[in-house]
């Protein structure tokens, strides 16, 4: 096959060959896909089974791509491109792109995010959506973007107790049990009311129930379900009313991935994510009694705290944990008062 293109300066033909034409649209096909910018996301929940935090993540994605501003969101979920506990570093150097994480997870890099997994501190989903417009969330958004990451959706998960041993309502029902946290402020209370320790990610409480390394776990409802940690829990105590655990979990992306997109690019992530938190907000609120369903329907007892029985709790919070926080971490009791101050 022979073909011709007209010069621009000369109206003589200038032949080009097959295979100069095939070279050519290889060329421009390589150029097209160089043009489009390939986005890593990465989390360590399990996809395509409904989990609220991957659909979250994969809300983005199908809103940024559909956006046609030169980005493909790729989403890695279950830990398939980066393990939990390596995902903040891989976020604030730039190595990944996008994660959704469980803030108290960097706290041992930085302390001050152990506020967003305080004992009694968040009332309710309400209550959370209220902090995130906060004098409080704005000094937690500060740590964060010093650290070299952004916050593109605000996400609250309620959570509560499972036990393979017997109902934890109050402090003392914990005594003599092996219990996972989450952070290191649950963990300070729950050593005080006489429990032990075993720190992992969310992802190895049913292998550790399983096996009886744990006796029982502090996890989000979500959690509790998508791992289907039923399968292993006698009695579950789930947030209702008086829920003492609530974890701050948003979707972040690497600012040196934020520097290099484009106005368009930056306007099209502020849309999708706002779509992302609205679905999440509501869902999460939802989650809870779906969480509770799925533990009744497998033969688990649900129990819920009295207003009397967090108060039990939360008094033992605040001369552990609080307390540590406040005088440990640099601007601790600052950051205590401006989330009590939110009503």
């Amino acid at each position: 096959m022979t073909a011709y293109l007209n010069s621009s300066s000369s109206s003589v033909p200038r032949r080009v060959t097959a295979q100069g034409l095939i070279a050519l649209v290889l060329l421009l096909s390589a150029a097209a896909a160089q043009a489009q910018m390939i986005i890593r996301a990465s989390h360590q929940w399990p996809g395509g089974i409904g989990d609220v935090r991957d659909e979250m993540v994969q809300i983005v994605a199908r809103e940024v791509n559909d956006a046609n501003v030169g980005v493909t969101i790729r989403v890695y979920p279950g830990q398939s491109l980066f393990k939990a506990a390596d995902q903040w570093s891989a976020i604030v150097r730039g190595q990944l792109d996008i994660t959704a994480l469980p803030l108290d997870y960097a706290s041992g890099r930085h302390p001050q995010f152990n506020a967003t997994l305080m004992p009694g501190l968040v009332k309710n989903h309400d209550h959370a959506r209220r902090l995130n417009d906060s004098p409080f969330m704005n000094s937690i958004k500060q740590v964060i973007s010093d650290a070299g990451a952004i916050v593109l959706a605000d996400a609250w998960l309620a959570g509560g107790f499972a036990s393979t041993q017997r109902c934890i309502l109050w402090p003392q029902d914990i005594q003599g049990q092996v219990i996972r946290a989450a952070g290191p402020a649950f963990e300070r209370m729950l050593v005080a009311a006489g429990a032990s320790i075993a720190s992992m990610p969310s992802s190895e409480i049913y292998t550790a129930m399983q096996t009886g390394v744990l006796d029982a776990a502090n996890t989000s409802s979500a959690s509790f379900d998508s791992y289907r940690i039923y399968e292993h829990t006698r009695c579950m105590t789930a947030p209702g009313e008086n829920a003492l655990w609530f974890m701050y979990e948003p979707v972040l992306i690497s600012k040196r991935r934020w520097d290099r997109l484009n106005e368009a690019q930056r306007a099209a992530f502020v849309a999708a994510s706002q779509v992302a938190e609205d679905y999440f907000y509501e869902k999460a609120k939802a989650l809870d009694l779906e969480m509770e369903a799925q533990f009744r329907s497998a033969g688990v007892e649900v129990v819920h705290m009295s207003a009397e029985q967090t108060q039990a709790w939360k008094d033992i919070a605040l001369q552990t944990s609080y307390k540590t926080f406040s005088e440990e971490v640099e601007g601790g009791a600052a950051l205590i008062q401006q989330a009590l101050a939110v009503e």
